[in-house]
């Protein structure tokens, strides 16, 4: 993906400062000190004048805890930076680092807490560092997102000591931001080699002279034996007294919608994503490789409303805005409203085009709305129904029951999954290109789908 670069958050850097009225602490060695001052009481149970030797002392570790307090740097010449190192995306482990930047001419030891939310890490990362004078130090923490969407970090918690360790200050800088969590734009870069590798096959294809590569026209050249009839251009051969042949390409410039189901079905959860999270990463697979194919691209996420719309376009500064509006696409506790979306749709997009449409069906004896929504479509545009299946429902359906409860369970299973296929079935007969594919496999699935679309020029 060519523009990962500008999805990276931006640094932040800010000084740090007191958040409390009295920002001071007593630091671990204090206490060790004031430990080590009770061996006085061993001998004062003997002679009680031990005893001032006890508090002397405990006055000396105070004095010194005050001495290495003042020499604490301010928190002004103290400043925390966080820099991070890639985009964020969902499930993929990124690196953060934390920098303290020390313009003391004191060495400080720090510890460091940044608030970073559930959204992207389990719990707070407690980083230490030690930071030489008028130098830096720097420590790296990860996160793992589990989420997509925005998510709010909030300031940096800071305490630091001298090299004594006696006395401590407690700070904080603000390093408010909020960044985004996109979705998993590992697997599209895999999927754009996949359409590299694809394309150069097609090429070579096209120049063995193997047809049904498309029907775009691309040139003109001398017929040669092989050639199909219904290719010759007869004016062209008329002008130059030989037989001309048209050679075509896969077609380009054509309109593709994405169109995303976020209603109650895809909140369902399998290999600790949902099932919307999977046709998310899936939709930009899908939407990389038609861009990079030369095709429009539109997007449509829908509930009991159309959430998220963008209209057909290409190149690179519309994958970005698609790569946005996905990362914004979330799960809703109601089912979704299938027949507003496609009439909504019907009447923006006028012409032929692909819809892609990534959902499920629910389990009724009445025909789904969503089938009869897809139905709306196939009189004007060539639909692509994908239903993401449920790995355990086809386990459960194909297994052997051992008992009389078990036998009950899988016969429930078998007559789900024939119902479903059923329904499949019966959007094939009415012209729509359709598929069951497991959470694992929709985005190879998809994407080889739309090439064999193109190829075979159904559009």
């Amino acid at each position: 993906m060519s523009n990962l670069g500008t999805l990276i958050p931006a640094q932040v850097e800010a000084a740090t400062h007191s958040y409390k009225r009295v920002g001071v602490a007593f630091g671990d060695r204090f206490f060790a000190l004031l430990l080590l001052g009770l061996l006085w009481i061993v001998p004062a149970f003997v002679d009680l004048r031990f005893v001032y030797a006890l508090l002397a002392w405990d006055g000396l570790v105070v004095l010194a805890w005050f001495a290495d307090l003042a020499q604490l740097p301010d928190p002004s010449q103290l400043t925390v930076r966080r820099t991070w190192r890639s985009a964020v995306a969902l499930s993929i482990r990124s690196d953060l680092d934390l920098t303290l930047i020390n313009s003391s001419d004191k060495t400080v030891r720090a510890t460091m807490v940044d608030t970073v939310p559930m959204q992207l890490r389990s719990e707070p990362p407690t980083l230490t560092v030690q930071a030489g004078a008028r130098n830096e130090a720097t420590a790296t923490y990860r996160i793992c997102p589990v989420q997509r969407g925005d998510a709010r970090l909030g300031d940096c918690y800071v305490r630091y000591q001298s090299v004594l360790r006696i006395a401590e200050k407690w700070v904080r800088a603000s390093l408010a931001q909020t960044v985004r969590t996109y979705p998993n734009l590992e697997e599209a870069k895999r999927h754009s080699i996949y359409l590299l590798r694809s394309r150069q096959i097609a090429m070579e294809k096209r120049h063995s002279r193997m047809r049904g590569i498309g029907r775009e026209f691309e040139s003109l050249r001398e017929y040669r034996l092989g050639d199909e009839y219904r290719d010759i251009c007869w004016t062209a051969a008329a002008r130059r007294g030989k037989l001309v042949t048209r050679v075509y390409q896969i077609e380009r410039s054509q309109t593709v919608w994405i169109v995303i189901d976020s209603g109650r079905l895809m909140r369902a959860r399998v290999e600790g994503f949902s099932k919307l999270d999977h046709a998310v990463n899936s939709a930009l697979s899908l939407a990389q490789v038609a861009l990079y194919s030369g095709d429009r691209v539109g997007l449509v996420a829908y509930g009991r409303a159309i959430r998220q719309q963008l209209p057909a376009a290409k190149g690179s500064t519309h994958l970005r805005q698609l790569i946005d509006q996905l990362s914004l696409v979330h799960e809703e506790v109601a089912e979704a409203d299938h027949l507003h979306m496609a009439a909504r749709l019907l009447t923006d997009q006028k012409n032929r085009s692909l819809i892609v449409w990534l959902t499920d069906v629910a389990e009724t004896a009445m025909t789904p709305e969503v089938i009869e929504a897809a139905g709306m479509m196939l009189p004007k545009h060539l639909v692509l129904f994908v239903l993401i299946g449920q790995p355990d429902l086809g386990e459960l359906a194909a297994k052997t029951p051992q008992s009389e409860s078990e036998m009950y369970q899988v016969a429930a299973a078998q007559e789900m999954v024939y119902r479903r296929e059923l329904l499949l079935a019966r959007l094939r007969e009415r012209g729509a290109l359709t598929m069951e594919v497991n959470t694992g496999a929709i985005s190879p699935a998809l994407v080889n789908s739309y090439l064999q679309i193109k190829e075979r020029s159904q559009l």
